[in-house]
């Protein structure tokens, strides 16, 4: 049985990254963060006293929030960005504007569920090709071909809906630039293998 010290001490240890989790994702909106995390929490609190608590309780509640997210950028209508709203400096998806950031995870929740849980782990949680392949029991090559699979499947989702940055970008970096956040090699980390 779940009890309210239980529920309290699970709270006090998985909140904060559980809200950071949701925020990357939803591009820093503030309140839709703050919806998710708390529907969630709700979610996780009927479930668990019904059930009984989970034996990885945080792994539990990403699940769910992924699940909530894909199903809110699912529902809306994609956003047209400019290329400069995705351009990043390293090697993690980051978005610069909310709209962006709704863009990404819009195109997100239309991959195949592996699709989106191999970019996540590799471009949000900065997750090694290696690790990855540990995790999931493939080779590293298989890893890569999966991911690169992946990525050219978000990239033509999201390509209709970006138009050319308005930065100061030489015109060959302004082509290039709309989906960097996607052309980074499996390779190009140098901790990656």
């Amino acid at each position: 049985m779940l009890t309210e010290t239980d529920l309290l001490e699970l709270y006090r240890r998985h909140t904060d990254f559980l809200y950071g989790y949701v925020s990357r994702r939803v591009g820093a909106e503030r309140a839709l963060a703050e919806d998710i995390v708390q529907e969630t929490w709700l979610r996780a609190v009927a479930a668990w006293r019904a059930r009984g608590t989970p034996k990885q309780p945080g792994a539990w509640l990403v699940r769910v929030a992924h699940n909530l997210i894909a199903s809110h950028f699912r529902s809306k209508r994609p956003p047209t960005v400019d290329s400069s709203e995705l351009a990043i400096a390293d090697d993690r998806v980051s978005p610069s504007t909310a709209s962006a950031a709704a863009l990404v995870n819009w195109g997100m929740s239309r991959l195949k569920r592996r699709q989106a849980l191999l970019i996540e782990a590799f471009h949000f949680e900065g997750k090694s090709i290696r690790d990855m392949a540990l995790e999931y029991g493939l080779s590293e090559r298989a890893v890569e071909g999966r991911l690169r699979r992946a990525r050219e499947s978000l990239r033509e989702l999201l390509e209709p809906h970006v138009r050319p940055g308005t930065s100061v970008a030489t015109e060959s970096e302004s082509a290039a630039t709309p989906l960097l956040v996607l052309e980074h090699s499996e390779g190009g980390r140098e901790n990656a293998r």
